[in-house]
């Protein structure tokens, strides 16, 4: 399977990215989904991020620009 770009997001009532859309998709996928396709390597702009004593999240990889990051997509 090919893989996509993360171009969208949503926020949550509480600020949270919660939903990202991706490439070729009319619809928003949960952020948890979203990771799942990233740790599989479906998703080829973002990745899982795994810390100790932290909840695990969603990363657009890093380039040097902004308006790709997932809280600018959602309008953070």
């Amino acid at each position: 399977m090919k893989s996509r770009k993360v171009v969208d997001a949503r926020n949550a009532a509480d600020g949270t990215v919660s939903h990202v859309r991706i490439e070729g998709n009319t619809n928003f996928t949960p952020v948890r989904k979203a990771m799942e396709m990233a740790d599989r390597g479906l998703l080829s702009n973002a990745h899982t991020v795994n810390r100790a004593n932290a909840k695990p999240h969603l990363r657009t990889n890093p380039n040097g620009r902004d308006r790709d990051n997932l809280d600018y997509l959602a309008g953070n």
